[in-house]
C-alpha cells in the first residue's frame, strides 16, 4: 500500500480527489504541499505533458507523461528523471487543478 492507494480507489469508483503531495520531483509544475485535484480520465484523452496519478514499477507517482507510443506511456518527473513505461491500466487519473 502506497501514499496514493486511497486516492486510486476513489478514482476507480469515478470520484475526483484532492490532496497535497510532498516532495520536489515536480518542482516548477507542482510545489511541495500544493493542493492538486485529480479526476478520472479515459486514457485515450491523455497527452504528452499531462500530469497523471499512476503506478510505475510498484511505486505511485503524480508525474508527467513524457512520451506516448501506441498504448504505452512514458512517465517522468519535472527534473529530467524517467520512471519508466506503463500501460493504460496503470494510469488512474489526470491532475486538472493545482492551487495553494
Amino acid at each position: 500500500m502506497g501514499w496514493a492507494t486511497h486516492y486510486i480507489v476513489q478514482l476507480r469508483q469515478g470520484d475526483s480527489v484532492s490532496f497535497r503531495p510532498r516532495g520536489n520531483s515536480m518542482k516548477g509544475r507542482i510545489e511541495s504541499g500544493q493542493l492538486c485535484t485529480v479526476i478520472p480520465i479515459d486514457v485515450s484523452e491523455i497527452q504528452v505533458n499531462d500530469i497523471v496519478l499512476c503506478k510505475v514499477h510498484g511505486n505511485e507517482y503524480l508525474h508527467l507523461v513524457k512520451a506516448i507510443s501506441g498504448s504505452r506511456f512514458q512517465i517522468g518527473n519535472n527534473r529530467g528523471r524517467i520512471n519508466g513505461w506503463i500501460g493504460p491500466n496503470a494510469i488512474y487519473g489526470k491532475c486538472v487543478r493545482i492551487e495553494n
